[in-house]
Formats: structure tokens, C-alpha cells, sequence
């Protein structure tokens, strides 16, 4: 299973990454913010940090946010609806395991605000993966189900969800043997390949003109279902 996690809903950054995405899954890299501040992790490699940090959801929300941009707590916690204690203690968490880092502090409504980015580049290989307990695994899960409602969400209310008639949506059901079902994983993990080659030439070509951006979000899933499942 391959999910892509976008966040949008806080203002703009003052520090904006080179992608505005977060990938997490099954043999697949997470890397929205190249540099040299970002560890690099060889594949197939899971550090016993990470998977201690994606084993809260709440944690799994904040590292997702901090790969996409520099936030402060208090930023972090008006996002997601959550208490700033709560947030807090999360944020620190992260900051243990060295999955983050203090890039800045600024005075704000007579308070100094802590800012954060993250430092850890997952990357899960199929195996690596499958070795994660379950209830990580569904962790992590249940917070990548709760964006993808959250982005499809905002943009029915903003409108945008049928702004054009050329947007692709569609629920396919199959009956699969296993080699049905690896072919089709293979196949989703190209297509989702090649969609990041896109964006990285797309921002290229960003970079030289002044042409408007067009935020959009990727959702892929391909999951197994209890018989025929639901009508």
C-alpha cells in the first residue's frame, strides 16, 4: 500500500521545501525536504527512532507536517484541533529521538515561539515494512486515511474538487490471484514514481516563469476487501 500525505491548511511558510509532500508506505522513500540538514537513510534501513516515533499518531501527524515546512507548536496545534500541552509534549518527543531540530524561536503575542524542522528521511522496503507490528502499521494508517478525508474535504468546500473537468476519480473493484495482486502493487509503485518525476520537472519549470501553481493532491490505494464488500 502506497499513500501520499499532503497538509494544507496552515498559511504560508516563511521557509517552503523543494515538495510539498510526504510519502509514507510500502517501499517508498519520504523525502519533501532535500538538504543538508536532512539525514539521509539508506534504503531498506528502518531506524529503531522512527518507527518508535510513527508509533503515535499524533507524533505521525507533526513529523508529516515538519517535512513540509518549518512550524512552532503553537502553529502545529491550531492545524490539527489538538491541545498545545499535548502538541508540546509530542514536539519534544521528537526532538529525543532527534527526528527534529530547533531552527529558530521568535516573539509572539509575548511568548517566544519555538520553531521546528524535521530531520529524519524515512524509507520503507516492502520487507522492512512487514516488519513493523500491526498497530503500527495501523497507526500510521489511520492517520494517512484521516488527511486524505480532511484534503478532499477542504477542497469541496473551497470549491476546487470540481473546478476541473479533467480531474481523475474512480473505485475499481477486482478479484486478484497473488500474482494479480503483486502486478497491480508493482504498477501503482511506477505510476507513483513517475508522478514525482513530473512534479520535479513541473517545478522547474515553476522556478523560470511566473506562471500560477497548481496545488493538487495524489491519492492511491489498493487494498484487500472481505468478500464481494460493500454494493
Amino acid at each position: 500500500m502506497v499513500v501520499v500525505i499532503a497538509v494544507h491548511d496552515l498559511p504560508a511558510p516563511s521557509v517552503v521545501p523543494p515538495f510539498d509532500r510526504v510519502a509514507l508506505g510500502n517501499g517508498l522513500n519520504w523525502s519533501p525536504m532535500e538538504g543538508a540538514h536532512m539525514a539521509k537513510q539508506p534504503a531498506g534501513l528502518v531506524d529503531p527512532r522512527l518507527a518508535k516515533a510513527l508509533s503515535h499518531p499524533m507524533r505521525t501527524r507533526i513529523l508529516t507536517i515538519l517535512n513540509e515546512r518549518v512550524a512552532s507548536p503553537n502553529e502545529i496545534a491550531e492545524m490539527i484541533h489538538e491541545r498545545l500541552p499535548n502538541v508540546s509534549y509530542h514536539v519534544r518527543a521528537l526532538q529525543d529521538l532527534g527526528c527534529i531540530e530547533l531552527v529558530r524561536t521568535a516573539q509572539r503575542r509575548g511568548a517566544i515561539e519555538h520553531y521546528y524542522r524535521a530531520l529524519t528521511r524515512p524509507f520503507f522496503s516492502d520487507r522492512d515494512w512487514k516488519r513493523l507490528p500491526r498497530s503500527g502499521r495501523q497507526a500510521v494508517a489511520d492517520v494517512i486515511l484521516q488527511m486524505i478525508w480532511e484534503d478532499t474535504s477542504y477542497a469541496i468546500e473551497k470549491g476546487t474538487f470540481e473546478s476541473r473537468s479533467d480531474r481523475h476519480l474512480s473505485r475499481s473493484p477486482f478479484v486478484l490471484d497473488e500474482q494479480g495482486w503483486g502486478e497491480l502493487n508493482a504498477l501503482l509503485a511506477k505510476v507513483l514514481g513517475q508522478a514525482e518525476e513530473i512534479a520535479v520537472n513541473s517545478a522547474k519549470r515553476l522556478a523560470k516563469s511566473d506562471r500560477a501553481e497548481i496545488p493538487t493532491r495524489l491519492v492511491m490505494m489498493h487494498f484487500e476487501t472481505e468478500g464481494a464488500g460493500p454494493p
